[in-house]
Order: C-alpha cells, then structure tokens, then sequence
C-alpha cells in the first residue's frame, strides 16, 4: 500500500474540473487548504440535487449552491440562480446535498479495535500520528468535516490538528482536547499520556490552564466532584474554552450542570441508571445545557453485530487500513462476544430506548457525538449510526440532521460560520445518495464531501462526472 502521506486534496482537480475517487485513493502531493494560498479564487455549483440546508424547514427542491473561494454566494432553486461560465459545475441531481456532518465525541487515536487491553500497548510501540491520520480520512469519507476529539495525547493531538489546517493531510476540521482530566488512573496505561490524574480542585485547574497555553480547542473532564467540575469550568472559560464532562449516573449529571460545564456527554447512555428524575431532566431543558448522548456505541452496534457480524470485515476498513493495522483489529475480533467492553451491555440494552427518548421527547437540546473508534465503532460509519438511533427513538429526521449539523455547531461556538448552507458561511457541503428524511440510512452512502470550498471526496457515478482527464503530474 502506497504511504498515505502522500494523500491530498482535490484542488487543481477542481479547478479544472476534474473527479475523483475517495481521499484514500489519492496519490499527489498534500496542497494547501487555504484559498488564496491556491492562485485564483476556485468557483464551484453544485447543481441540481434536493438541498437540506441545516434548518428544520422543507427542502428545496433541484437546488443549486454557488462557492467562491471557502465561502458559500448564492444558495436557492437551480431555476432562479445563473452559473457563471468560469464555475465548475457539480451535478447532483437524484442526489441530497446537506452541510457537512460534525461528530462532537470523536477518538482519532481508536480505530474500533475490540479490546483496549492489546491495542493501546500496539498503539504506544507503533504511533499513535499514523493511526490518527487514518482516522481523519475516514471522517472525512464517511462525510464529517468538523469534530472534537476529546482525548489524545497533546503533541500528536495538536499536530494532526494543524497538518489538516496546513493542507498537509485530510482531515475533518479538529477540535481537540488532548489529555482529559480526571481523579483517576484507572484501566488506562500511563506512557500513551492522554489523560492527567489529579487530586484536588486547584491541581485539576492547574492543568486547564497549562492546557491552554499548549493551544488546545476545548477541555475534557472525566468523572469528577462538584469542586473539580467547578474549578475546571472556571479555569476554562477564563480562556474561553468549554468544558465536555463525561457523565453517566444522575449525581454525575447534578454536579456538572450545576458547576457549569458546557456539554453534558454520555448523559443517558451506559445503562448506569434507570432514566433520570423528572426535576434533573427539566433542569436541563431549562438551562439549555446541551446533551450529547453517545447511544449508539455499545447498546446498539453489539445487538447490530450480533445481526450482521459480517460488518467486521467491511471491505473499506481493509483498503483504509494498512496490513499491520488491519491484522492487529482482525485479531481482536477473535470471540468479540465475549470482549470485557461489552460485559455490561444486557443493562445498556435494557435501559437504552429510556435512555435517548427521556431527552427526544423533553426537547433538551441534543447534539450528536458517537465515542467513535471505540471497540467495533468504526469511524468510517459511527456518525450515521448514532442519526439513525436517534431516528428510530422518536428524533424526525430533519431535526437528527439539524443536530448532526447547525445544532452540533452552535454547541462548539460556531454557528456563524459552520453548520447550515446559507451565503457567507463556510462551504461544507456534502452530497448523499438517496434521501435522508425518507431513509436517514442514506447518510452512509456519502458520494461527495466538499471542506472549506475544496472537493476532498467525489465518487459520483462516471456518466455524472465531466469528461475532463485527471492530471497524472506528480504522482
């Protein structure tokens, strides 16, 4: 298998309206993201396909969406809208477009290896940089152009992170936590250094602010006291970061909310508790306070894998992955039954449907997150599981998109520039096979992924793409 460092963006594709296959076939030298870095400003339609723009409105129908450089122009009916003859025209008619999907709870340095035990001792001899750029391309295939990671060692965190900014490799755009912050070791080896043990309230303080000054994007709390919460909370937004908590049993939930962390993630999933009491619930509607409930992971893809154990040998996962990677996953499959991440999941599964619904029919504000790399998690379908979920607990589907899309980047703070397709927003736009509010399963079959107005994925079908020939220069 050729190096991926050797993947790249599609721009001189674009601009001269030429297509290609996913980012994983790419063989030309990384170039540079930024537009004007490109010469020329890039001008780009997409044409043709029925629009969802983010909102929980109707869509329009046989739209069109005008790019120039990294910005959204013009957005409306395909009818009413001149295309420039310098554009390059994206059909997507019998197609969806939509914003860029966000995962709020992502893991680049988990692939979806069975057992925590044995891939993180490989991951510490082997790098943990290499295994996070594979990740980040499957985000990107798989249709994610934003996502928080929440948890990493700091140095390959914050490298991945501006080697995707730089245009040096593809990449979702990261937010990243690097270590989380906890009161304890726990099962989790000490020398990958992605997480930092504390004891009191002003050491665990300490640490958001030397987290801070490294530059990372948010802050990670793990299980935690009111006083911890409190003081990580504080020390965070003094810097203007917001805290993610990891938080399963009520209590956990209580002490969060009521020291101010930002987003309340897991809240509901795990089977730790029946759901929550009617006054946490209403608490949480009233402030506001987003949940991000991670469902998916556990009490779902086991009863899925059980169905179709088949999924662990999906042929993407063999060409994403290099032979030592795709060996070491393929061995940790071996009885995945019996796997101790899963010996808890008869619970997870009693209380799940509780779980999603007590905040789907509370209308609390929900993002969408997935714990994605998590064992059988796979990056390259984690988000579209989690939507679906939703969907099947009772969540429209254009609310689950909304979630997935403007909701998700009103949650990060960014909702001036990301999560909806309106002018003067950022062009993350993807394109979908089928419909979503007919079948949201059709957001698996991602065909286009366009990231700050630079095609990174197109896989229409031949007779859609233009008859231009793909340059063979430096590859």
């Amino acid at each position: 298998m050729r190096s991926l460092k050797r993947i790249v963006f599609l721009t001189a594709l674009v601009a001269t309206g030429a297509t290609s296959t996913s980012v994983f076939a790419q063989q030309r030298p990384a170039a540079p993201a930024t537009p004007a870095a490109a010469g020329p400003v890039r001008k780009l339609a997409l044409v043709g396909g029925m629009l969802l723009d983010g909102y929980e409105v109707p869509p329009v129908h046989h739209a069109a969406v005008l790019i120039e450089g990294n910005k959204i122009v013009k957005v409306g009916r395909a009818a009413d809208i001149t295309i420039p003859p310098d554009y390059t025209v994206i059909d997507t008619s019998g197609r969806t477009m939509l914003p860029g999907l966000m995962d709020l709870h992502a893991h680049l340095m988990l692939l979806g290896h069975g057992n925590y035990a044995q891939w993180f001792p490989w991951l510490a001899k082997n790098g943990v940089d290499r295994v996070m750029e594979i990740s980040a391309k499957q985000f990107i295939n798989a249709g994610v152009t934003t996502a928080v990671d929440l948890s990493a060692p700091l140095e390959p965190s914050l490298n991945v992170r501006d080697r995707i900014n730089r245009g040096e490799i593809v990449g979702p755009r990261m937010l990243m936590s690097g270590p989380w912050i906890t009161l304890s070791q726990g099962n989790y080896p000490p020398d990958l250094k992605f997480q930092y043990v504390v004891k009191t309230p002003e050491e665990a303080a300490a640490q958001v602010e030397a987290l801070a000054k490294a530059g990372v994007d948010v802050i990670k709390a793990y299980p935690m006291t009111k006083a911890h919460y409190a003081a990580v909370a504080a020390a965070a937004h003094k810097h203007n970061l917001k805290v993610h908590a990891h938080v399963y049993a009520e209590t956990m939930v209580r002490d969060a909310l009521e020291a101010g962390i930002d987003v309340l993630t897991h809240a509901g999933s795990a089977g730790t508790s029946p759901p929550y009491s009617a006054a946490m619930i209403r608490d949480i509607v009233n402030t506001g306070r987003p949940v991000v409930v991670t469902a998916a992971h556990r009490s779902w893809v086991y009863p899925d894998t059980i169905a179709f154990p088949e999924r662990l040998q999906d042929p993407q996962l063999k060409k994403d992955f290099p032979k030592d990677i795709w060996d070491e996953v393929q061995r940790s499959f071996a009885n995945w039954h019996t796997l101790p991440y899963f010996q808890r999941t008869d619970r997870e599964m009693f209380f799940r449907e509780r779980g999603i619904k007590q905040f789907i029919e509370s209308g609390a504000v929900m993002g969408m997150g997935t714990d994605s790399g998590t064992p059988m998690n796979f990056n390259t379908e984690a988000l579209w599981r989690e939507i679906k979920v939703h969907v099947d607990m009772g969540m429209s589907p254009l609310r689950a998109i909304s979630a997935a899309t403007r909701v998700n980047a009103r949650i990060i703070g960014r909702a001036d520039e990301l999560g909806t397709i309106e002018p003067g927003k950022l062009a993350d736009i993807i394109v979908v096979k089928g419909d979503p509010l007919f079948n949201i399963t059709a957001l698996a079959h991602v065909e286009v992924v366009v990231k700050d107005g630079v095609v990174l994925k197109d896989e229409r079908p031949a007779a859609a793409r233009p008859a231009v020939p793909v340059s063979r220069s430096n590859r």
